[in-house]
């Protein structure tokens, strides 16, 4: 059973619950299987070598959400391609395609915690109320430490988007 973290996150003021740990930098960057389509998954290990910063949204069709994967998608140029920059969210792969294509996001890898949310129960961002992974980012450097970590308060507020551009870029 997951760890249960109360009184740190809300949706417009109600409590949530998330489940699993709070990681903190410094933290070896926990493994992972998320979903590229609905037979094809991948792991920690298939981003190797590279920088990752790993934005999490509740769902890819919300303002905040939508907001914050455009900004990362317009940030990854200038990062280079030693970063990877994850969208993490429980939306299936078919619709996370189909939001892509329709925002003309295309350097932002979208990946699918929505089989068994591995990801949110081993990042802590798992929404148990609702079974979606809450807001957070994190930077993992190539040796797979993490650098940054946001995990945010309130589920509608946006990230501090600057803060972590800086940290993947000072891993380059």
């Amino acid at each position: 059973m997951a760890q249960e973290r109360t009184g740190v996150a809300t949706l417009k003021g109600s409590p949530l619950t998330l489940l699993g740990p709070e990681l903190k930098k410094g933290d070896k960057a926990p493994d992972f299987r998320l979903n590229k389509s609905l037979v094809d998954s991948v792991t920690l290990a298939d981003f190797a070598g590279k920088v990752k910063l790993i934005s999490v949204v509740p769902s890819i069709d919300t303002g905040v959400c939508d907001a914050q994967t455009r900004r990362f998608n317009e940030t990854a140029a200038a990062l280079g391609d030693n970063v990877a920059i994850l969208t993490v969210s429980v939306d299936l792969p078919m619709a996370q395609a189909r939001w892509c294509g329709a925002a003309g996001v295309d350097k932002v890898v979208m990946l699918s915690d929505y089989k068994d949310n591995s990801f949110g129960e081993a990042y802590g961002t798992l929404i148990k109320e609702l079974r979606l992974d809450f807001r957070a980012i994190f930077v993992i450097d190539a040796n797979d430490t993490i650098q940054y970590v946001e995990y945010l308060n309130e589920m509608t507020e946006h990230p501090n988007y600057e803060k972590a551009i800086e940290a993947a870029k000072s891993l380059v």
